[in-house]
């Protein structure tokens, strides 16, 4: 294990990098000059300024307004996969947070995006079916935000691991196994954009992360096992595993499906969650006597 030492450095330094406030600032002005450019780069495609480009590059450029704000809502949800990520040091129940954390942005952005299926000017008796999906996808964000504080307010460390030096393994192990997800992350995200850029379509990037995801946890809690092997922490690590899975279900989902199985799966985990504080360890343990 501490051969691979050098491994958890790299990590330990890119973590620092991301989290410092001048790279989150930095962030947030992007994000900003992102999103004034793509409007300003609609209105100038509308207005047909963009035709003396080459056609490779006007193609990507939309007509409708509303799609830079989805643009910009894309963005920031990449932006916060690359710190669930990097959050994966931590603990399982901490990753699984974030990833309700993203789950209910994803929610909120799916929202946005139906603004680009609307008229300009927005026309009630013409967009019902797209002011309904926003009103079931922000009202499923909402849930899923209540359920995630009272998650975190009911959160209780179990102490598994009492042993200083199965603990420091076991974090090891977590920042190498997270700083291979930010190599697979920045080895999707290179394809989509190739594929994009080269074929024109467009992949749901969030989906195959969130696969990716749900492999990992699963990892993580075959590694968790060799640390805590008692029922009491297999069945919480494999229960925030079905959560994640549900979570990967209403990704997949279509309008209306998405936001039911996305409550679903915040209700369980905050369930599981509450059964883990109010049943510890010794009350759920057989012993031989």
């Amino acid at each position: 294990m501490f051969r691979l030492e050098p491994l958890t450095n790299l990590f330990d330094l890119l973590d620092h990098y991301w989290e410092h406030p001048r790279t989150q600032r930095r962030v947030a002005l992007a994000l900003i000059f992102a999103f004034i450019g793509g409007i300003i780069a609609i209105e100038l495609n509308r207005r047909g300024l963009l035709a003396g480009l080459p056609v490779e590059l006007t193609r990507f450029v939309p007509s409708n307004h509303f799609q830079a704000v989805n643009f910009a809502f894309t963005m920031l949800l990449v932006l916060e996969v690359m710190s669930l990520i990097l959050v994966l040091s931590c603990s399982l129940s901490r990753s699984v947070g974030k990833q309700f954390e993203i789950l209910a942005l994803i929610l909120l952005r799916n929202s946005f995006k139906e603004l680009s299926h609307m008229h300009e000017p927005i026309t009630l008796s013409l967009d019902f079916q797209p002011v309904l999906h926003i009103i079931v996808s922000a009202s499923a964000a909402l849930v899923i935000f209540l359920c995630l504080g009272l998650y975190y307010k009911v959160q209780r460390p179990q102490g598994y691991i009492t042993s200083a030096m199965d603990r420091m393994h076991y974090v090891m192990a977590k920042k190498i196994l997270a700083l291979g997800l930010f190599l697979a992350f920045i080895g999707i995200a290179l394809w989509d954009g190739w594929m994009f850029a080269t074929t024109g379509q467009s992949f749901d990037f969030f989906e195959t992360i969130y696969t990716v995801l749900i492999f990992a946890d699963i990892l993580m809690v075959l590694v968790a096992q060799t640390f805590m092997p008692s029922f009491h922490a297999v069945f919480r690590n494999s229960g925030y595993v079905i959560a994640t899975l549900l979570m990967r279900i209403a990704l997949g989902a279509p309008p209306f499906w998405d936001a039911a199985v996305g409550i679903v799966s915040a209700l369980f985990a905050l369930a599981l969650t509450w059964a883990i504080r109010v049943f510890p360890p010794s009350s759920v343990s057989s012993s031989c006597s």
